[in-house]
């Protein structure tokens, strides 16, 4: 992905925010997009899809932001844009409930126009379908009815769908090019995410749960093993 053709929607109630937003990212030619409001912010969601999403976590009126992840993240087509959680919230159990909702990253408020645009473009490096960790964009891999396709980015089990954010797309598919083998958690870390990216191991568990909870719901679940004290693998038989 060029970031020169990158869009991305700000979600924030505070209109300062926004601005000091669009502001550092303009520099980058990077096109924002507001949205104060989640009805706001489904109508350009629905006109325009962005590349990637900062999403507030307490919106005006009681909104909520991880409510409004959650629910997009079950969108057909618009469940696997990257989102990146903004939040005053800075507890650890806050940040794995963002990851844990579907978020591809989180930043808290009050945060750095460097740190965000270091925190944007990581995300966008490993969530681009060209990327280096990915492999030929018409690969297709099958395996106990489960399918996975590069070309379009979907997978689905018996012909129906399952919904994976992008980190859980990428997971299922490194997982699925060696299965039967173990990895452990810096190891996935290392394959699956960016180079010089910081993820903490307890985040890779958020996800390979996130992946599980879908999977299960498409009868899958046990495809992803557990090797206690070493890690994870995809199991074919």
């Amino acid at each position: 992905m060029s970031v020169r053709s990158t869009s991305i929607l700000i979600v924030d109630d505070e209109a300062p925010i926004r601005e000091m937003v669009d502001f550092a990212l303009s520099a980058d030619g990077i096109a924002c997009v507001g949205a104060a409001t989640i009805a706001e912010a489904e109508a350009r969601i629905a006109k325009a899809p962005p590349d990637l999403i900062l999403l507030d976590w307490m919106l005006s009126r009681g909104e909520s932001g991880l409510d409004f992840m959650q629910r997009l993240r079950t969108d057909g087509w618009h469940g696997a844009i990257p989102i990146i959680m903004l939040t005053a919230r800075d507890s650890s159990p806050d940040k794995v409930a963002a990851l844990d909702a579907g978020a591809d990253d989180h930043i808290s408020k009050p945060f750095s126009p460097s740190e965000l645009k270091a925190r944007i473009h990581a995300v966008l490096r490993r969530c681009a379908p060209g990327s280096a960790k990915q492999p030929h964009n018409g690969e297709t891999i099958t395996v106990r009815g489960l399918h996975l396709d590069l070309r379009t980015w979907r997978v689905t089990a018996d012909g129906k769908p399952v919904e994976l954010g992008p980190t859980e797309f990428r997971l299922l598919h490194f997982l699925m090019r060696h299965q039967e083998r173990v990895y452990s958690r810096s190891e996935l870390i290392s394959y699956v995410w960016p180079p010089n990216t910081y993820v903490e191991e307890r985040t890779v568990d958020v996800h390979i749960r996130n992946l599980r909870r879908a999977l299960q719901a498409a009868g899958r679940r046990e495809v992803i093993q557990t090797v206690r004290s070493v890690g994870y693998r995809f199991s074919a038989s």
